[in-house]
């Protein structure tokens, strides 16, 4: 059971702002959904497997190998670079 204070509570937590003629309203309403989720797991599972039950397979394709631009050659485009790759200036000093 959710209380008032419980959601007076979390209103402050998240800065909301309620008005004291929905304190009731909104208090049943959670009530409802804490009641709702407790249900769901609650409910009984029959050691069935839920991973694949529309019978999908993977649509990615597989990763392939292939030639790439000469790493030189793309350095050169780079304002500061050491041991083959770029160098980045730190901006969170």
């Amino acid at each position: 059971m959710v209380t008032k204070e419980e959601v007076m509570k979390i209103a402050i937590l998240s800065k909301l702002y309620i008005a004291e003629d929905e304190i009731d309203k909104l208090t049943e309403d959670m009530g409802e959904i804490i009641s709702f989720a407790d249900t769901i797991n609650n409910a009984a599972d029959e050691g069935g497997e839920f991973d694949n039950i529309n019978n999908l397979s993977n649509v990615l394709r597989e990763d392939e190998v292939v030639p790439s631009l000469d790493r030189e050659k793309i350095l050169r485009n780079a304002k500061d670079s050491d041991d083959g790759c770029f160098l980045v200036k730190n901006i969170m000093k």
